[in-house]
Order: C-alpha cells, then sequence, then structure tokens
C-alpha cells in the first residue's frame, strides 16, 4: 500500500476498519436493532442488565475518563490535512460515500473523521466535525445512564453502546436517530461511532401504536390505553406528585342499545355509538378540570363507555360529570335521517388514589353501574360501600351455599299451628335456619332467594323434607295415644320445575313412614295461581297422594277465589297483613271493621269451598278472639309460640294439660 497517516496507524486501516465494523454483512454477522417505545424517553443502554441491547463483553482498559467539555486548547498533528483519511481510494471513497453516518472517535472522545452522511445531519461538511466532541454532537450525556455508558466504551470495558437520540437539524425538522457506538475491529486505535435515521420507522410505531390504542368506530382511546392511563393515574410514586390524591370514574352504558343492533343492524348502531361518543367528548371538554385536563373518555367495548377524572375533587364533581352526560344523552340523535332516542346508566365512584387498585375501581364501578341498571335505568348511581359490603356478603352466601349442605350447617325450627276453637296443638310448619360459621343463625329470608337463584334449593329442599318428614315421625312414635301431628314444608317454584317432587315426595314417605295425610307442602299464592302444565300435574299427583297443599301469604297476590275450585288446595295461610288490622278489640277505637269484613268475606268462601284458613301473625289474644269468632280455623304466631327447636315440640306435645296452646 502506499500513503501513510500521521501517525503509528495506516489511515487505510482505520477506513477498512470502519467501514467493515459499520456493515453487520462485511463483519460475517447481525445486528440486531432494539427500538424503544414511542411514548418512553429515549434511553441509552447502560451497562447494568436492564432488557436492551447491551453487549457487555469487558475489554481491557485502554483511556481515561475524559468528560464531553475536555476538549484540548491545540490540535497536534492536526496539519493541513486534517479530516483527511490517507489510505486506498476504494476504502476512502466507501467511508465517504457510505449511505450510513459514521464517524471514527478517538479515546478521548473527539472525531477523528466523519464522512458526509454525517455532516449533511448537522448541515456541514466533515472537516468541520473533526476535532468536535462526539458527546456534544449526539447529545451522548444528556442522562447519566447513557453517558456512564459511552465512558465505559471509550475506556474499553463495555463492547457496545446503542441508544436513540432526536437531533436537531440546523436548517430542517428534528431527526430521531439510533446511535451506535463500538470498538473498531482489528484492535485498531479509535471507537466507530455509526448514526441511523429511523424517523420514518419512528413514525410507522407511533401510527400502529395510535392504531392499536385507539377504537376504530368511535376513535376513542380503547381499553388497552385506557387502563394504561388508569394505572399511571393510580401509581402510587404520581399519586404523590402534588394534586388531590384522589380519582373518579364514570362508568357507562346504554340502556337498549341490543334491541337497535338486533333491529336496525350494526352498521346504524356503529354509527350511535360514534355519535355517542362525540357527545360524551363534548361533556368532557366541556367540564374543564384544572391539573389534569378534561377527563379521559374511552370505549371499553360494546356499548360501555367511562369517563376518567383524575386529581377529582370529590363526589360532587363526578355527580355534575354523571348529570351532564345524562343530559347530553336526552336529545334524539339524527343518523342520516333516522331520528334515535338511547339513555344510559351511569355507575359513578370516586376515592382516594392510594391503596386503590385499577382491578378494585373497575369492580366497584361495575356493580355501580348494575345497580343503577336495577334501580331503573336512565340515571346514575354513586357507589355505597354499605350496599356494597351486603352484594358482598350475598355473594359469599352464594358460592357456599351447596358445600354448607353437606356440611350440616343447615338446621330446622318448628312454628306450632294451633286449633282456634279449642286451642290444641296440630301440626307445625319447619322452618330453615343456617348456622354460618361467618355471620351466625341466618333466617331464610337471607339465603332462600340466592338458593333459588343458584340451584341449591333443590339439594336443600330434598334435606329440608326429609328431615322434617323425620322428626314428625319421630314425634309419632313417642307420643302414640295422642292424635299426631301433621309438619307444613315451604317448597319453591324452582323445585317444582327443575326435580321430581312427586317422586322426591313418594320417596321420603316411604323412608319415614309418614302418612300421606301428616305432610303439608305450602306454596305462595303467585305460584300457585295460573299453574298449568307440569305445576298443575304436580300438584294434583300430590293431592293424589294424600298430601295436603296450603297457599301461603293468601290475599297479597292475585287473590283469584274461584280459581281455587279448580286446584288441588286444601288450605289458604292469610297474609299477615290482614291480621295485624286485628290487634284491638272489637269496642277499641282503633278497630277496622274493614279488615274484619274482608277477611270474614275470605273465611266464609274458602269454606264453601272446602278449604281451611290458617291466620298467620297471631300476636295479641284479641287478634285470636275476633279471627275465632269470623270462623278461621288455625292461627300461627308469637302469641302461641316463636319458631322453636324440635325438642321444644317434644315436650310441648308430652305436656299433660293435652298439648293445650301456650308458649313452649
Amino acid at each position: 500500500m502506499s500513503g501513510t497517516s500521521e501517525g503509528p496507524t495506516p489511515a487505510a486501516d482505520l477506513i477498512r476498519t470502519a467501514v467493515t465494523d459499520s456493515d453487520p454483512k462485511a463483519s460475517g454477522g447481525t445486528d440486531a436493532v432494539a427500538f424503544l417505545p414511542m411514548s418512553e424517553d429515549v434511553r441509552a443502554t447502560a451497562p447494568a442488565p436492564t432488557g436492551e441491547d447491551v453487549d457487555t463483553a469487558a475489554v481491557p482498559p485502554t483511556g481515561e475518563d475524559v468528560g464531553p467539555a475536555a476538549v484540548a486548547s491545540s490540535r497536534e498533528g492536526a496539519g493541513a490535512d486534517a479530516g483527511v483519511v490517507r489510505g486506498p481510494d476504494s476504502y476512502r471513497s466507501a467511508f465517504a460515500a457510505a449511505p450510513l453516518a459514521m464517524a471514527v472517535v478517538d479515546r478521548e472522545g473527539r472525531v477523528v473523521t466523519a464522512n458526509e452522511t454525517l455532516a449533511a445531519l448537522f448541515g456541514t461538511g466533515p472537516g468541520a466535525l473533526v476535532g468536535r466532541v462526539a458527546a456534544d454532537l449526539l447529545d451522548l450525556a444528556s442522562d447519566p445512564r447513557t453517558w456512564h455508558a459511552y465512558r465505559e466504551v471509550l475506556r474499553g470495558r463495555q463492547a457496545r453502546l446503542r441508544c436513540t437520540r432526536r437531533l436537531k437539524h440546523p436548517d430542517g425538522p428534528a431527526v430521531w436517530a439510533q446511535i451506535t457506538v463500538a470498538p473498531l475491529a482489528d484492535g485498531a486505535p479509535g471507537i466507530l461511532l455509526s448514526v441511523t435515521d429511523i424517523s420514518a420507522r419512528r413514525e410507522l410505531q407511533a401510527q400502529l401504536r395510535h392504531l392499536q390504542m385507539h377504537d376504530p368506530v368511535t376513535r376513542l382511546p380503547n381499553r388497552t390505553l385506557f387502563f394504561e392511563r388508569l394505572s399511571a393515574a393510580l401509581d402510587a410514586e404520581f399519586s404523590t406528585r402534588g394534586g388531590t390524591g384522589r380519582i373518579g370514574l364514570c362508568y357507562l352504558d346504554l340502556d337498549g342499545f341490543k334491541a337497535i343492533n338486533d333491529t336496525l343492524g350494526h352498521r346504524v348502531g356503529d354509527r350511535l355509538l360514534a355519535a355517542v361518543a362525540d357527545r360524551l367528548t363534548r361533556c368532557a371538554e366541556t367540564a374543564g378540570y384544572t391539573r389534569s385536563g378534561a377527563p379521559l373518555v374511552a370505549r371499553l367495548g360494546g356499548d360501555e363507555f367511562a369517563l376518567l377524572v383524575e386529581d377529582s375533587t370529590g363526589t360532587e364533581q363526578l355527580a355534575d360529570l354523571a348529570e351532564s352526560v345524562l343530559n347530553a344523552l336526552q336529545a334524539p340523535f339524527d343518523l342520516s335521517g333516522q331520528r334515535l332516542s338511547v339513555s344510559a346508566s351511569i355507575g359513578v365512584v370516586e376515592r382516594q388514589a392510594a391503596g386503590t387498585t385499577a382491578t378494585g375501581l373497575m369492580q366497584a364501578a361495575d356493580t355501580t353501574l348494575y345497580w343503577a341498571k336495577a334501580d331503573g335505568k336512565a340515571r346514575w348511581t354513586l357507589f355505597d360501600p354499605e350496599r356494597n359490603a351486603h352484594r358482598m356478603t350475598r355473594q359469599a352466601l352464594a358460592s357456599t351455599l351447596r358445600p354448607a349442605i353437606d356440611r350440616g350447617e343447615f338446621i330446622l325450627e318448628y312454628q306450632p299451628l294451633v286449633g282456634m276453637a279449642d286451642g290444641r296443638l296440630s301440626g307445625v310448619e319447619a322452618l330453615v335456619r343456617w348456622n354460618h360459621p361467618q355471620f351466625g343463625t341466618l333466617t331464610p329470608n337471607r339465603f332462600i332467594g340466592l338458593a333459588e337463584e343458584e340451584g341449591a334449593i333443590v339439594p336443600l329442599g330434598r334435606w329440608i323434607l326429609a328431615t322434617a318428614c323425620r322428626q314428625a315421625r319421630r314425634w309419632q312414635l313417642e307420643n302414640p295415644d295422642e292424635p299426631p301431628i301433621f309438619v307444613s314444608v315451604n317448597v319453591a317454584v324452582r323445585q317444582v320445575w327443575d326435580s321430581d317432587l312427586v317422586a322426591d315426595v313418594a320417596e321420603t314417605l316411604a323412608e319415614t313412614g309418614l302418612a300421606p295425610h301428616l305432610l303439608q307442602l305450602e306454596l305462595t299464592e303467585s305460584a300457585v295461581m295460573g299453574s298449568s302444565g307440569r305445576p298443575l300435574r304436580t300438584l294434583q299427583a300430590l293431592s293424589d297422594m294424600g298430601v295436603r297443599i296450603a297457599i301461603d301469604d293468601f290475599g297479597t297476590g292475585y287473590s283469584n277465589l274461584a280459581y281455587l275450585s279448580r286446584l288441588p288446595v286444601s288450605v289458604l295461610k292469610l297474609d299477615g297483613s290482614f291480621v295485624r288490622g286485628f290487634q284491638y278489640e272489637d269496642t277499641s277505637a282503633h278497630a277496622s271493621p274493614a279488615d274484619e269484613v274482608i277477611v270474614e268475606a275470605m273465611i266464609q268462601l274458602a269454606h264453601r269451598l272446602g278449604l281451611t284458613v290458617t291466620a298467620e301473625c297471631v300476636e295479641t289474644s284479641a287478634q285470636a278472639g275476633r279471627l275465632r269468632r269470623i270462623g278461621c280455623d288455625t292461627g300461627q304466631g308469637w302469641l302461641y309460640s316463636r319458631p322453636v327447636a324440635a325438642d321444644r315440640i317434644s315436650e310441648l306435645l308430652a305436656c299433660p294439660a293435652g298439648q293445650a296452646a301456650g308458649k313452649p
């Protein structure tokens, strides 16, 4: 080779090394590129493990710790040929004309030589860059991590640095650049610095991220972006940087949107969603909140939207926002000449950000939205911790109902049914109780509805039926000289539909030995009235078997006495609301003659139909006296006894007074 550079290393070798090291194909390897998310600050790779593209292979240190401003006052050996690399024309031409911006930097961090492409990024010539501090040119000292990693490469302690920077062109827009810094190959002195323009790639990434984070129908932020913002707002460090430290959420669902989709088609439904999104956005913009700007409006999916308020000032602020949304949606929507009306139900949650999780906030909002729907729709409802605690308790009970049956947590208590004429105990009603290990003793109104919803009423009903019949038979055997008492068991409608009630009753009577006429099954009036098909056939089969059928809480539903003649019913149990008007003597000024007339008419009509009548909630002797005078057959209530354990009924049956009515 002819020609040497002013130094111990030939310039041609520097050029050859620079070109070879900058070209992955020439070096025989590949160079994976690590791109940073657009939303993040530009960061450099550091020698510590960070998950970024960093080659931490150590080499012996060869340089000193040189700062970016340590530029020598004199440039020895620069001469008139500064910036000119001597060597073969092929390598010199390749370096100068390479489309990749490159420079060779010495161990002190100064540019030794640069090509035209790099110089063009700064709007100057290659010679003007020689001697410049590379860290200043490429903003490598703007953050500690990048600056530390860069110095480690200069020292020879780290093999590579890759980072992304935004470089400002003096006569044009800023350029996003990926900068790679690595030692020259073959032990040549100096560092190769290469700069790749990734502006187009960053723009494409930004466009793809926007598409990924926004709903195509409404162009609102989607569920992913919403939860990203929500998580950031709930971040402990963020929530303590001034502001109120509170967060609010309006979670709304359109009422009846499915019907619009089903009848008018999804195209109309999508246009309606877009129109709703526009109104929600205007509501958010009009709200004019201070620190964090307008609330974030997002479509979470389907017809569900959310308005997130960061640094909220309290429930009043969220209530005003919810009210403005309801008002905005009241006006009809004109969609290409087609006018549609829609309303929304909104769940409102407002609380301290500290200690709140995104999952917990959304669960509370979803629960509150459900309350708004259940309360009548077209309204907003504020989250109520007490109401939520009740719901959570209800859910806890529902999830443990079936296992509780197997664990034997249920017991039966019995309330006497007393003959009004002679005061003798004629029967008992079996009432189930749940001895819950956490919530204590629970009455039926706390769990029977849940049991019906969850389907646990069928196995629970079988257990109640078997336990009550077994106990009634035991009383009969213990008192052979006394007339046997019957046991009355409540039956839910779902037991008729979801199980073979006739088979269950027949099997239970056969196993316990109880006579069919000593079993009475109680169904509510609303369940019996209008019965047809399977329920009616079930009731008829039970009646044919000899089991008595009673209508419970009679008078609160249809009260269709004429229909009773076509049903296999033998007993009417008057609802307690009728009996409460009987609490005074006839001579009292507070007596209610209307109540007495109504009850007497029902009793007389029931007797004409061959039915007996039981009055519930008898609490005073005055009530018992008036009911007795108008012909009521049986009484039940606290006047005679509260529900008690089976042993207490056994004691009453053993009384020598001949089962006289009393208070066990």
